[in-house]
């Protein structure tokens, strides 16, 4: 299998593992509807499923960069995905929901580290035009699964909508059986403490904290602003399920598209820039939102904050990546945990500002946005430095 199928696979495997998640942008706040919660009750539901998420992303990475068999791991996730959503459609309250779509964010977070690590160790000259490809599989079932759903939402409740979002993720795994192998094997090691001491002192100090930092207060912002567009649409404008699909799938299409051009670019330039710029962009359009323009601005700048962030996802992953130049799967766990788990603060952040008014949960968005911005000036990037 030649570079570029074995690229396309991982992308359509990343979208089919990520479709019934991206599907709960809408499903969650309609579920929330449904069961008379406030925002700041949806705000916490996604924030439990990505912390759920991120207690098996660093484990995932280690196990990517020991264990010899990386395919079978890969393709286990797809189902891990299938049975925790399949019974999330079955359950009977909030806190009973919110633990499952948990354990279903496990098996999904688990595959990120593990392809993305694979990706990282086959194209280390283009290690962000690589994860910008694989990215773009994410991004398009950000699009393309809350358009579906919104659609779905029309016609049958919630949780027929979610199992029936389930079924890109069976198609996939069963294809997976097949992909995986093509997965080189490497050779399998065993977890030293060693290993974990140095890792802890490569992030716990100068550029790494740094890294550390900016990653976490980007994705802060990110998942503010994701978590409540559908609910603001829905509250302050009366968009039905339809709408607020297409509205949000909308917004994300243009950073979707970006991904692995702008992860090119980064190759190329550094990351600096790439980085600096898509946080001030995505801090100064919230910021503009605070006023609560006419329609059409706020639908332009609301495209300039998600695409902002968006596009340079993968740039961020590689500049973690290009600060250790090995271990790809531990490096890349410990990026995910920061951007899903301590990220996660913000769905539930947002939801306690948007509590008080829209314009603090957009305030706060652009807070963090322009302080991930403030810190790329001061950090010194592996690429950048000539590593």
């Amino acid at each position: 299998m030649n570079n570029r199928t074995f690229h396309a696979w991982f992308a359509l495997g990343h979208l089919a593992n990520d479709w019934p998640i991206s599907s709960l942008w809408l499903i969650a706040p309609t579920a929330g509807i449904a069961m008379g919660l406030t925002p700041t009750d949806v705000g916490l539901l996604f924030t439990i499923f990505n912390v759920g998420g991120a207690l098996a992303y660093l484990p995932a990475g280690i196990l990517a960069d020991h264990a010899s068999n990386r395919g079978r791991l890969l393709v286990a996730t797809f189902w891990w995905v299938t049975v925790g959503c399949g019974l999330a459609a079955f359950a009977p309250g909030y806190w009973g929901l919110a633990l499952l779509l948990a354990v279903a964010g496990m098996g999904n977070a688990a595959w990120h580290p593990i392809a993305a690590g694979v990706l990282t160790h086959k194209s280390r000259e283009q290690r962000a035009y690589a994860l910008g490809i694989h990215a773009m599989g994410g991004s398009l079932a950000e699009v393309l699964a809350p358009l579906s759903v919104g659609f779905l939402l029309s016609y049958v409740d919630w949780r027929g909508a979610l199992v029936i979002s389930v079924l890109p993720t069976v198609l996939l795994g069963i294809c997976f059986f097949w992909v995986v192998l093509a997965v080189p094997r490497v050779e399998k090691r065993t977890v030293s403490k060693q290993d974990m001491l140095d890792l802890l002192n490569t992030w716990s100090k100068g550029n790494g904290l740094r890294i550390v930092v900016m990653i976490s207060l980007y994705n802060i912002a990110l998942m503010a602003l994701l978590s409540m567009i559908p609910l603001y649409f829905a509250e302050r404008h009366g968009f039905g399920p339809a709408v607020v699909g297409i509205t949000f799938s909308g917004l994300l299409t243009v950073g979707a598209l970006a991904q692995p051009w702008v992860g090119k670019i980064s190759d190329i330039v550094g990351r600096r820039p790439i980085l600096i710029l898509g946080n001030l962009a995505a801090g100064l359009a919230s910021a503009v939102l605070i006023f609560q323009p006419s329609f059409w601005i706020m639908i332009a700048a609301m495209t300039v904050a998600v695409a902002g962030m968006d596009a340079i996802r993968a740039a961020m992953l590689a500049a973690a990546v290009d600060h250790t130049d090995d271990r790809e799967g531990t490096t890349l766990g410990l990026a995910f945990v920061l951007m899903d788990g301590v990220g996660a603060l913000g769905s539930v952040l947002a939801g306690i500002t948007a509590g008080f008014s829209w314009p603090h949960m957009f305030g706060f968005t652009a807070a963090f946005s322009l302080a991930a911005a403030a810190l790329g000036f001061v950090t010194v990037f592996g690429r950048d430095n000539g590593h």
